[in-house]
Protein backbone atom coordinates (compact mmCIF):
# COMPACT_ATOMS: atom_id res chain seq x y z
CA UNK A 1 0.00 0.00 0.00
CA UNK A 2 1.73 3.10 -0.94
CA UNK A 3 1.16 6.30 1.26
CA UNK A 4 -0.25 9.04 0.26
CA UNK A 5 1.54 12.51 1.89
CA UNK A 6 -0.37 14.60 4.18
CA UNK A 7 -1.96 17.50 2.98
CA UNK A 8 0.27 20.34 2.89
CA UNK A 9 3.56 18.50 1.94
CA UNK A 10 5.53 18.14 -1.26
CA UNK A 11 6.51 15.07 -0.87
CA UNK A 12 7.86 12.80 1.61
CA UNK A 13 9.84 14.32 4.06
CA UNK A 14 9.30 18.00 2.70
CA UNK A 15 6.21 19.50 4.67
CA UNK A 16 4.18 22.27 4.20
CA UNK A 17 5.80 23.93 1.28
CA UNK A 18 2.92 23.75 -1.27
CA UNK A 19 0.39 25.78 0.22
CA UNK A 20 2.27 28.25 1.48
CA UNK A 21 4.23 28.87 -2.19
CA UNK A 22 0.77 28.99 -4.08
CA UNK A 23 -0.73 31.43 -1.44
CA UNK A 24 2.28 33.84 -2.03
CA UNK A 25 2.07 33.42 -5.60
CA UNK A 26 -1.35 34.60 -5.71
CA UNK A 27 -0.81 37.43 -3.65
CA UNK A 28 2.06 38.47 -5.75
CA UNK A 29 -0.01 38.14 -9.02
CA UNK A 30 -2.66 40.13 -7.79
CA UNK A 31 -0.81 42.59 -7.05
CA UNK A 32 0.62 42.80 -10.21
CA UNK A 33 -2.39 43.04 -11.98
CA UNK A 34 -3.56 45.90 -9.65
CA UNK A 35 -0.63 47.84 -10.33
CA UNK A 36 -0.72 47.33 -14.10
CA UNK A 37 -4.37 48.45 -14.04
CA UNK A 38 -3.24 51.19 -12.06
CA UNK A 39 -0.32 52.31 -14.70
CA UNK A 40 -2.79 51.44 -17.40
CA UNK A 41 -5.58 54.05 -16.09
CA UNK A 42 -3.15 56.35 -15.67
CA UNK A 43 -1.22 56.35 -18.93
CA UNK A 44 -4.97 56.40 -20.67
CA UNK A 45 -6.19 59.65 -18.94
CA UNK A 46 -2.94 61.39 -18.94
CA UNK A 47 -2.44 63.56 -22.09
CA UNK A 48 0.16 61.98 -24.55
CA UNK A 49 2.17 65.41 -24.46
CA UNK A 50 1.97 68.51 -22.91
CA UNK A 51 3.45 72.48 -23.32
CA UNK A 52 6.73 73.35 -22.91
CA UNK A 53 7.89 76.94 -22.72
CA UNK A 54 10.22 77.46 -24.78
CA UNK A 55 12.57 80.86 -25.99
CA UNK A 56 11.12 83.50 -27.95
CA UNK A 57 12.93 86.46 -29.48
CA UNK A 58 9.13 88.51 -28.78
CA UNK A 59 9.47 87.69 -25.75
CA UNK A 60 8.98 91.56 -23.58
CA UNK A 61 8.29 92.65 -26.90
CA UNK A 62 5.09 93.94 -28.08
CA UNK A 63 3.26 91.16 -29.67
CA UNK A 64 2.93 91.41 -33.35
CA UNK A 65 -0.88 92.41 -34.18
CA UNK A 66 -3.39 89.46 -35.29
CA UNK A 67 -5.82 91.07 -37.79
CA UNK A 68 -8.33 90.18 -40.31
CA UNK A 69 -12.15 88.81 -40.49
CA UNK A 70 -12.67 85.80 -37.95
CA UNK A 71 -14.06 82.40 -39.53
CA UNK A 72 -17.37 83.76 -37.89
CA UNK A 73 -17.33 86.69 -40.32
CA UNK A 74 -16.65 89.09 -37.33
CA UNK A 75 -13.48 92.22 -37.88
CA UNK A 76 -10.54 91.51 -35.04
CA UNK A 77 -7.93 92.99 -34.14
CA UNK A 78 -5.66 91.83 -31.16
CA UNK A 79 -4.90 95.58 -30.09
CA UNK A 80 -8.98 95.87 -29.24
CA UNK A 81 -7.95 93.66 -26.38
CA UNK A 82 -5.70 95.52 -24.67
CA UNK A 83 -6.04 95.89 -21.25
CA UNK A 84 -6.68 92.21 -20.44
CA UNK A 85 -4.60 89.32 -20.85
CA UNK A 86 -4.69 87.14 -23.92
CA UNK A 87 -3.98 83.85 -25.37
CA UNK A 88 -2.46 83.86 -28.76
CA UNK A 89 -3.36 79.73 -29.90
CA UNK A 90 -2.11 78.68 -33.26
CA UNK A 91 -4.11 75.46 -34.29
CA UNK A 92 -5.29 73.20 -37.20
CA UNK A 93 -8.14 70.78 -37.79
CA UNK A 94 -5.70 68.25 -38.66
CA UNK A 95 -3.79 68.63 -35.97
CA UNK A 96 -3.84 65.56 -33.48
CA UNK A 97 -2.55 67.51 -30.65
CA UNK A 98 -4.55 70.62 -31.36
CA UNK A 99 -7.50 68.55 -31.22
CA UNK A 100 -5.97 66.94 -27.72
CA UNK A 101 -6.00 70.39 -26.57
CA UNK A 102 -9.34 72.30 -27.45
CA UNK A 103 -11.32 70.89 -24.45
CA UNK A 104 -8.93 72.44 -22.48
CA UNK A 105 -9.60 75.29 -24.57
CA UNK A 106 -12.88 75.65 -24.10
CA UNK A 107 -12.84 74.96 -20.30
CA UNK A 108 -10.28 77.94 -20.35
CA UNK A 109 -12.43 80.36 -22.16
CA UNK A 110 -15.61 79.25 -20.01
CA UNK A 111 -13.70 79.75 -16.89
CA UNK A 112 -12.56 83.28 -18.10
CA UNK A 113 -15.83 84.51 -19.84
CA UNK A 114 -16.34 87.42 -17.90
CA UNK A 115 -15.96 90.60 -20.51
CA UNK A 116 -13.04 91.66 -18.55
CA UNK A 117 -11.07 88.51 -17.94
CA UNK A 118 -8.16 86.69 -20.09
CA UNK A 119 -9.41 86.39 -23.83
CA UNK A 120 -8.32 83.82 -26.07
CA UNK A 121 -8.33 84.01 -29.70
CA UNK A 122 -7.05 81.49 -32.57
CA UNK A 123 -4.55 81.68 -35.71
CA UNK A 124 -5.77 78.59 -38.22
CA UNK A 125 -2.31 77.58 -39.18
CA UNK A 126 -2.00 76.32 -42.57
CA UNK A 127 -5.58 75.29 -42.51
CA UNK A 128 -8.72 75.68 -45.22
CA UNK A 129 -11.24 78.20 -43.83
CA UNK A 130 -13.86 75.71 -43.56
CA UNK A 131 -11.69 73.56 -41.90
CA UNK A 132 -10.89 75.46 -39.30
CA UNK A 133 -14.65 76.80 -38.41
CA UNK A 134 -15.74 73.27 -38.73
CA UNK A 135 -13.28 72.18 -36.08
CA UNK A 136 -14.10 74.52 -33.61
CA UNK A 137 -18.00 74.42 -34.49
CA UNK A 138 -18.01 70.44 -33.25
CA UNK A 139 -15.79 71.59 -30.05
CA UNK A 140 -17.68 74.58 -28.96
CA UNK A 141 -15.41 77.11 -28.99
CA UNK A 142 -16.55 80.44 -28.78
CA UNK A 143 -13.36 82.58 -29.15
CA UNK A 144 -12.59 84.51 -31.89
CA UNK A 145 -10.15 82.54 -34.79
CA UNK A 146 -9.03 83.76 -37.96
CA UNK A 147 -7.45 82.39 -41.01
CA UNK A 148 -3.66 83.39 -42.14
CA UNK A 149 -3.67 83.44 -45.71
CA UNK A 150 -0.02 82.95 -46.54
CA UNK A 151 1.04 82.41 -42.91
CA UNK A 152 2.13 86.24 -42.36
CA UNK A 153 1.04 85.65 -38.81
CA UNK A 154 2.70 82.61 -38.16
CA UNK A 155 5.53 84.25 -39.17
CA UNK A 156 5.63 86.81 -36.85
CA UNK A 157 5.15 84.98 -34.38
CA UNK A 158 7.89 82.30 -35.73
CA UNK A 159 5.53 79.76 -35.50
CA UNK A 160 6.88 76.55 -37.26
CA UNK A 161 3.42 73.86 -36.30
CA UNK A 162 1.10 73.75 -34.38
CA UNK A 163 -0.28 73.74 -31.81
CA UNK A 164 1.65 76.54 -30.64
CA UNK A 165 0.66 78.93 -27.58
CA UNK A 166 1.76 82.54 -26.63
CA UNK A 167 0.52 84.68 -23.69
CA UNK A 168 0.03 88.36 -23.80
CA UNK A 169 -0.36 90.60 -20.55
CA UNK A 170 -2.06 93.28 -20.17
CA UNK A 171 0.21 95.68 -21.99
CA UNK A 172 0.17 94.23 -25.25
CA UNK A 173 3.54 92.57 -24.60
CA UNK A 174 4.26 88.49 -25.20
CA UNK A 175 5.11 87.34 -21.86
CA UNK A 176 5.55 83.52 -22.48
CA UNK A 177 5.96 81.18 -25.84
CA UNK A 178 4.25 77.79 -25.11
CA UNK A 179 5.00 74.48 -27.83
CA UNK A 180 2.54 71.59 -27.83
CA UNK A 181 -1.13 71.12 -26.07
CA UNK A 182 -1.91 73.39 -23.81
CA UNK A 183 -4.34 73.17 -20.78
CA UNK A 184 -6.61 75.42 -18.82
CA UNK A 185 -4.71 75.06 -15.67
CA UNK A 186 -0.94 75.60 -17.05
CA UNK A 187 -2.59 78.81 -18.85
CA UNK A 188 -3.45 79.76 -15.28
CA UNK A 189 -0.35 78.87 -14.05
CA UNK A 190 1.57 81.11 -16.55
CA UNK A 191 -0.87 83.96 -16.46
CA UNK A 192 -0.86 84.16 -12.97
CA UNK A 193 3.25 83.87 -12.83
CA UNK A 194 3.63 86.15 -15.53
CA UNK A 195 1.34 88.55 -13.34
CA UNK A 196 3.48 88.04 -10.62
CA UNK A 197 6.96 89.06 -12.17
CA UNK A 198 5.31 92.18 -13.30
CA UNK A 199 4.31 93.47 -10.30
Amino acid sequence: MTATPPSGTVGPGVPGLAGPRRHAARWVALAVLVIGSGLVAVLATRPTASATEVDTPLLGKAAPDVVGTTLRGDSFRLDALRGRWVVVNFFASWCPPCQQEEPELVSFAFAHRAPADAALVGVAFDDAASSARDFLTSTGATWPAVPDPGSQTALAYGVRAPPETFIVSPAGTVVAHLDGPVTAAGLDYWIARAGQESS
